[in-house]
């Protein structure tokens, strides 16, 4: 479970990474992301009701995509508000692939620190 200092909660949160964050998507998720000025990340998940009717596999998708952030929370730079929007193909995916696609959201969006 991610720390409440590591949440996008407002809607007015969401709407500003939307209208100036930069990109990176895949097929199967999108991240959104944009400089927050604080020293932790913060990160919203938007599961829509197109993926599924169903509210448990929406929160089911929800707490895989957590788990993967808290994995990789350590390796990222600190300081970015971001948005994971979640597309119906995810349902076929499995917990590895959609933790492959997730890091190769955060590759495309510059979020990971530079290794040396």
């Amino acid at each position: 479970m991610l720390k409440k200092e590591n949440r996008l909660t407002k809607n007015k949160e969401f709407d500003n990474v939307f209208k100036k964050g930069r990109s990176g998507y895949s097929r199967v998720l999108g991240v959104k992301v944009i400089s927050n000025g604080l020293p932790a990340d913060r990160f919203g998940i938007l599961v829509g009701i197109k993926v599924s009717p169903k509210a448990v596999v929406r929160n089911k998708i929800k707490r895989q995509i957590r788990a993967i952030i808290g994995d990789e929370l350590f390796l990222l730079k600190g300081g970015a508000d971001c948005a994971i929007v979640v597309f119906p193909l995810i349902l076929a995916k499995n917990y590895e692939e959609i933790a492959a696609e997730l890091r190769v959201c955060f590759r495309k969006a510059g979020l990971y620190k530079q290794l040396k």
